[in-house]
C-alpha cells in the first residue's frame, strides 16, 4: 500500500531550515498579489499554517492533548470566496471522557483600501455551534468583509482528554499550501507512531528536550511537573492541491497528514503498556468492551425463533441463507454505522430495528445457534478511509463471517439487497480484521476474488434502409446486479425504459421484462426487450457502415488526465462480455470487418478479446474485456490509461457491406 501511507521512523530524520511565520504580519505586497506562485489557477491558497501539539496535566485526569492551528489564507478569486467560512468538528461521544473542547481566536480579516491595509475582525455573530450526533459537535466561523484580494487569518485549540490519536494535521487541500509547520511536543512517557499520509516530501528533526507543567493539586495548591520530552517539528512548502479526480474510493486517503497514534505508555515505576502495536492486541481489545463481546453471548433469547425458523433443514448452508433473510427482513437499519451496540442485541430485536452492529451480532448469534460458525469482522467504509496500521481508531464498521467447510461467507444483514458474500459497495474497501472471543484475529479481503459479470446478447436484423429490429438480453450477476438493484429498486418501469432508451441511442423498446429485481436477491438480473432503431447505421453511396458494438458502444476513454495524483479505484473485479449475430439485408456483401484482437496488460489485470467471423448474410461478432483487480496505482496509470484506448479503438471500428 506504498501509495497510501509511508511511515515515519521517528528518529530518523533531516534538519529543517526554519522561517518565521506569524498572524498579524499582513504585507501590502500580500494583498497585491494577483495568482498562486504554485498554481496560477487557485482561486485561493494557504499562505501558511502552523500547528503545534503539546500537553498539560491535570491531578484528577491525567495529562491531556492540546492542539492550536494557525492559518493564513488568500482570495484571488470569486470562487475562493467560500473559505471565508471555516467548520471544525470535535468529538462530543466519549464514555469516560470529558468531551473535546474546541475554541477559534484571531479571525481577521485584511483588506488593500486606498493602499493601506485595513483589518477587520470578527464579531461573535459570526461563530456558531451545532451539534452534529452524539458523537461530534462542531464549530463554525463566517470571517466578515471577504472579498477578493483578501487575506484571512484564524486560529483554533482543540484540547481533549483522548491522547490515544492526536488530531491529524492535514498538509495538503484542494487549494495550494505555500508552507506549513507541525511542532510536538511529547512527554517521554508516551511513545507515538508517527505516519505521513500521502506522496509530499517532509522535512523533519526530532530530538529529547525538557518539559514541565503546571497544575493544582489536591490541596489547591499550584505545582509543577517536569520531564523529559520528544519534541518533533515537520515542515514543508509548495504543496500543490489535491484536485478532484473519478474513480477514487477516498480522497483523504491520499491527502497528505501527519498522524500521531499511541503505540505504548511508560510511566515510572510501572509497566509498560502497550496500544495498537498488534493486530491481535486491537482485536482483543475491542472484544473486550461490553457493547461487543459481551452483545455477542447474548442468544437464549433467540433460541425459540431459530428452532421455528429452522425445523428440519439439515444443510448448513440452506440454514445459514434461512437466518441471514430472516434477520435482514425483521430488524430496520437505523442508518448508524458503529462496531459497537447503541442500545445492545435484545432491545434490537424487539424494537426491529438497530445499528449495524445489533444487527449484525444478532445475525451472528442466531447462525452460532444454527450449529455454524461465525465471527465478527471489523472493517472499514469507503468513508472512513484505509486502516493500514494496527488501529482501534480505523475501524466504523462490523459484518459476520460465517465458515461451511472451509469457507468463509461475508454477510452484511443491515441492507435490504446484500446477499452472502454481496457487501455494501462501500465496503470494498481492502481489508477487514476478523477477531475471535479468544482474542487472536485474521487479516479478512473485503474486495470480492470472483468477477461481476454483465453479459450481453444480441439477436439483430438490419434492412437495406439501415434500419436494425432485433432483441436483446441482458445477464447482471453479483455485484453487478447488486448496483442494478440499489438504483432502480424505486423506479417505476416506464420511468427506467424512458431513461434505457435515451442511454441506448433513442432506440424504441418494447416487450420489456426483469427477473429477479425485486426477490431472489442471489440470483442474477436478467432484462429481455425487443427493440427498433434508425440512427445507428451509416449509408454512403452503395455502402453501409456498422459498429458492431450498436448502442453498447464507448467513444470516449474514461482515463484522459495526463497525470493522476490517486489511484484509480474501480471497487471490484468486472467482465463485460458481448454477442451480436446480425442478419445482413439481402443483396449485400461484407467487403471489410475489424480485424480480430487480443491483448492485456504484462500482469493480466485487465485483458481484452475482439472476434468477428462471416458466413453468408450471418455476421457474428464477440468482445470479451476483464478487470481482474479493484484498484490501480498511480505508477500503472498511463498502462490503465492506454489499455482502455485501445479497447475503445478496438470497438469502433466498422463493418463495411456493400452491394452484390
Amino acid at each position: 500500500m506504498r501509495f497510501y501511507t509511508i511511515v515515519f521512523l521517528l528518529f530518523l530524520v533531516s534538519k529543517i531550515n526554519a522561517q518565521n511565520y506569524e498572524l498579524g504580519k499582513v504585507t501590502v505586497a500580500e494583498l497585491q498579489e494577483k495568482v498562486n506562485k504554485v498554481d496560477t489557477t487557485a482561486p485561493a491558497a494557504i499562505l501558511f499554517k502552523k500547528g503545534r501539539t503539546f500537553f498539560t496535566y491535570n491531578v484528577k485526569t491525567g495529562f491531556s492533548a492540546s492542539s492550536v492551528y494557525e492559518f493564513k489564507i488568500k482570495i484571488y478569486k470569486k470562487e475562493g470566496l467560500k473559505w471565508a467560512d471555516q467548520k471544525v468538528r470535535f468529538y462530543i461521544g466519549y464514555e469516560n471522557l470529558n468531551p473535546d473542547q474546541l475554541e477559534f481566536k484571531n479571525a481577521v480579516t485584511y483588506n488593500l483600501e486606498n493602499g493601506a491595509v485595513v483589518k477587520t475582525k470578527l464579531n461573535s455573530q459570526g461563530t456558531f455551534k451545532k451539534k452534529i450526533n452524539q458523537y461530534w459537535g462542531e464549530k463554525t466561523i463566517t470571517l466578515p468583509n471577504v472579498k477578493v484580494g483578501s487575506i484571512l487569518e484564524y486560529s483554533y485549540t482543540v484540547k481533549s482528554e483522548n491522547i490515544v490519536k492526536l488530531p491529524d494535521f492535514d498538509i495538503q487541500y484542494e487549494i495550494p499550501v505555500n508552507y506549513f509547520e507541525y511542532k510536538t511536543n511529547i512527554p517521554e512517557y508516551y511513545i507515538y507512531k508517527t505516519i505521513l499520509v500521502g506522496r509530499q516530501p517532509i522535512e523533519s528533526d526530532t530530538k529529547f528536550t525538557s518539559g514541565s507543567s503546571s497544575f493544582e493539586n489536591e490541596h489547591s495548591q499550584t505545582t509543577n511537573i517536569s520531564y523529559k520530552q520528544i519534541s518533533s517539528i515537520y515542515s514543508g512548502k509548495d504543496i500543490p492541491p489535491l484536485t478532484d479526480e473519478p474513480f477514487v474510493n477516498n480522497p483523504d486517503n491520499f491527502k497528505g497528514s501527519i498522524q500521531h497514534e499511541l503505540e505504548r505508555i511508560r510511566y515510572p515505576d510501572q509497566p509498560v503498556k502497550d496500544y495498537t502495536m498488534t493486530w491481535d492486541g486491537v482485536a482483543s481489545t475491542i472484544y473486550k468492551n461490553e457493547h461487543f463481546g459481551k452483545e455477542l453471548d447474548k442468544k437464549d433469547f433467540l433460541l425459540d425463533d431459530v428452532k421455528r425458523l429452522l425445523g428440519n433443514v439439515t444443510s448448513l448452508e440452506e440454514r445459514m441463507n434461512l437466518v441471514f433473510q430472516f434477520v435482514q427482513n425483521k430488524i430496520n437499519w437505523n442508518e448508524k454505522n458503529d462496531y459497537y451496540t447503541d442500545k445492545g442485541v435484545l432491545k434490537a430485536y424487539t424494537e426491529q430495528t438497530g445499528n449495524v452492529a445489533e444487527i449484525n451480532f444478532i445475525l451472528i448469534n442466531m447462525l452460532k445457534l444454527a450449529g455454524i460458525e461465525a465471527n465478527p469482522v471489523l472493517a472499514s467504509t469507503l468513508e472512513n478511509g484505509v486502516p493500514v496500521y494496527p488501529t482501534r481508531t480505523g475501524f466504523n464498521y462490523v459484518i459476520a463471517a460465517a465458515e461451511i467447510d472451509g469457507n468463509q461467507i461475508l454477510l452484511d444483514a443491515s441492507r435490504k439487497f446484500t446477499t452472502p458474500n454481496i457487501l455494501p459497495l462501500n465496503l470494498l474497501n481492502w481489508k477487514g480484521r476478523l477477531i475471535k472471543s479468544d482474542g487472536t484475529s485474521k487479516e479478512i479481503d473485503l474486495v470480492p476474488a470472483v468477477n461481476s459479470k454483465e453479459m450481453s446478447n444480441l439477436l439483430v436484423q438490419l434492412d437495406d434502409k439501415g434500419k436494425l429490429k432485433g432483441k436483446v438480453r441482458v445477464q447482471y450477476t453479483d455485484y453487478d446486479a447488486y448496483r442494478f438493484r440499489i438504483r432502480n429498486s424505486d423506479k417505476s418501469e416506464e420511468n427506467y425504459l424512458e431513461k434505457l432508451e435515451q442511454q441506448l441511442g433513442d432506440l424504441k423498446i418494447s416487450g420489456y421484462s426483469v427477473e429477479n429485481k425485486k426477490s431472489n436477491f442471489s440470483k442474477p438480473i436478467t432484462e429481455t426487450f425487443s427493440f427498433e432503431s434508425d440512427n445507428q447505421i451509416e449509408i454512403i453511396g452503395d455502402k453501409i457502415f456498422i459498429n458492431p458494438m450498436l448502442f453498447f458502444r464507448n467513444s470516449k476513454n474514461p482515463f484522459n488526465q495526463e497525470n493522476r495524483q490517486m489511484a484509480v479505484y474501480l471497487g471490484y473485479p468486472s467482465l463485460e462480455k458481448y454477442n451480436l449475430n446480425l442478419e445482413i439485408p439481402a443483396g449485400y456483401v461484407v467487403e471489410s470487418m475489424p480485424a480480430p484482437v487480443r491483448f492485456s496488460l504484462e500482469d493480466k489485470t485487465i485483458s481484452f478479446t475482439m472476434n468477428i467471423s462471416n458466413d453468408g448474410n450471418k455476421i457474428q461478432f464477440s468482445s470479451l474485456q476483464e478487470i481482474n483487480s479493484s484498484i490501480f496505482a498511480v505508477e500503472n496509470y498511463q498502462g490503465l490509461k492506454d489499455i482502455f484506448q485501445k479497447i475503445i479503438t478496438s470497438q469502433n471500428q466498422k463493418i463495411v457491406l456493400k452491394k452484390a
